[in-house]
């Protein structure tokens, strides 16, 4: 057995081994090393980066059947976050998230219980997949109205009233950092003989430093996604899908894995994603140094200018050490609170005065050069990283100090006492962020998912404000963080209407819809509604 060396980066080893040796190319892909830029413009900085840009050839190794350079990169992929295996990913988590879905749900029919505010890659795999869904309504945090994940009471009420239930997925942390403790749930899952996935696209960091929450895996998730580009420094597109277990049949993830992702995988990706993890497995906790004193200056800064708030736990954080509860170990009862982790690296802002709502205030945030990762009706979130920097935070901070002057001038304010009193004075609507979903009920019916396309006969297109009542004949998907609001089959009621009027005069964006402007929505011309 291989002795594992965490310093090494056998991928981009490889490559720069490669790109030395200078050797002629008469493989693919077809620039030829960069080769066919030389002299001409438009490739930049490219030029260099397609010298690492590769294919399977000899000394390369092969994604799909990983026996060299490949396979010792997700070893120490596995060893660095602690799974029993590791797969690189070069589709994104979107690629991840598939595959686990059509492993545990390998025959169209089959249930899977899931939260109902899931990425869109998640509803993607149901249609795939040609699952039953069963949604499970999310906590709401009660001071942001934002919600996190479903109570281990109602994972477990569902999966007593779907015995059948191929699986249970969940998010976290949600796109704002928040969380709650896995551990519970991953324990009422495995009580079921079921296994707990975990969409942890936005915590691939998460249990490599003690200011960090706990990760899925440490918690006892079976199958965990990570987005290795969004918090951790490997290019976009670069992920990571982890197991442990017995629950999870590997042979046949391997093969999904196949399916979803490219034949012709970039080995500039995989590099990346090398890279990333020897930064963290050699750096370990010294790695967040700088990120994390770059998040303090905020903390600090923010303190001297009470006009803007940061989003924290009313209650005190899970334990610090990056281990939050094992699984298997005695665990106190499941917390009644619905966001009791925050991600220090995900500083969510609001203006605590309720004069600018999120939308705005990122709107002026751009215009002095910061460049948030989203903003919904009240909240900006900014998302730090092990790269950030504290001068970079003084900057930012500076920014903030003009705006409050900027708008205390033009609209003087009182610091209301908290976000339920700004509720009142920002928005008639109690759901504004697009990372919350509603539902009807505590436990959704199971909807049936496919890939059965609406015809146009079946349709009509009306104007959102006509809509109430009607069956939804399109998903509707706000973006980023790219959470469906609305599912084809659904009625939409008088609440999500105003909601999603709300987030359409407030600038958000939308995907999948037929008018992204959603100045109309489609529906369909009778009552029957159809399979998503």
């Amino acid at each position: 057995m291989n002795i594992l060396q965490p310093g090494r980066a056998p991928i981009y080893e490889m490559l720069e081994q490669y790109r030395l040796k200078g050797n002629i190319s008469y493989h693919v892909p077809g620039h030829k090393n960069g080769e066919a830029y030389s002299g001409a413009e438009g490739a930049g900085y490219l030029d260099e980066i397609m010298r690492y840009d590769v294919t399977e050839i000899t000394g390369t190794d092969d994604l799909h059947h990983p026996e060299g350079v490949i396979r010792e990169a997700q070893e120490l992929a596995a060893d660095c976050f602690g799974a029993e295996e590791s797969f690189l990913l070069v589709g994104g988590s979107t690629a991840g998230n598939l595959a686990l879905i059509l492993t545990v749900c390998p025959e169209p029919g089959m249930v899977l219980i899931l939260q109902r505010n899931v990425h869109k890659s998640v509803i993607h795999g149901l249609m795939l997949a040609g699952v039953r869904a069963v949604f499970l309504e999310p906590q709401l945090d009660a001071d942001s109205g934002l919600a996190v994940a479903p109570a281990a009471e109602a994972v477990q009420a569902a999966l007593a009233a779907y015995p059948e239930a191929a699986a249970v997925l969940v998010t976290m942390p949600n796109y704002y950092g928040m969380g709650t403790d896995l551990a519970p749930l991953a324990r009422i899952c495995h009580d079921s003989g079921v296994p707990l996935l975990v969409d942890e696209a936005h915590g691939a960091h998460y249990g490599l430093h003690p200011a960090l929450p706990a990760g899925a895996l440490a918690c006892g998730a079976d199958g965990v996604v990570q987005s290795t580009h969004k918090m951790l420094p490997a290019l976009t597109m670069g992920a990571m899908l982890h197991v442990q277990g017995p629950r999870l049949n590997r042979a046949l993830l391997r093969q999904r894995l196949a399916m979803v992702q490219s034949s012709s995988p970039s080995y500039p990706v995989m590099a990346s994603l090398d890279l990333a993890r020897r930064l963290v497995h050699t750096g370990r906790a010294g790695a967040f140094t700088a990120g994390l004193a770059a998040v303090d200056e905020l903390k600090r800064g923010l303190a001297a200018l009470p006009r803007f708030g940061l989003l924290q736990p009313a209650q005190p954080l899970q334990p610090h050490g990056g281990a939050g509860t094992a699984a298997g170990m005695d665990t106190p009862p499941a917390s009644t609170a619905a966001y009791t982790t925050q991600d220090p690296f995900k500083a969510v802002i609001y203006d605590a005065a309720g004069v600018l709502g999120g939308f705005e205030l990122q709107r002026r945030l751009e215009e002095k050069g910061i460049v948030p990762e989203m903003s919904d009706d009240r909240h900006v979130v900014l998302a730090f990283s092990l790269g950030s920097k504290a001068e970079e935070t003084f900057t930012l901070l500076g920014a903030l100090r003009e705006i409050d002057v900027e708008s205390a001038a033009a609209e003087p304010f009182s610091v209301p006492s908290s976000f339920n009193e700004v509720e009142r004075t920002l928005s008639p609507s109690a759901e504004v962020s697009t990372w919350n979903n509603s539902v009807q009920s505590l436990i959704s019916q199971p909807v049936t998912f496919s890939l059965k396309p609406v015809t146009a006969g079946e349709t009509e297109s009306v104007p959102l404000e006509y809509s109430v009542g009607r069956v939804a004949a399109e998903m509707v998907i706000p973006y980023p963080p790219g959470i469906p609001l609305l599912y084809p089959g659904e009625v939409i009621n008088e609440a999500a209407c105003r909601r999603l009027a709300a987030l359409r005069q407030g600038g958000a964006k939308f995907q999948a819809c037929a008018d992204p402007a959603l100045r109309r929505i489609v529906v369909y011309n009778n009552m029957k509604g159809g399979e998503v």
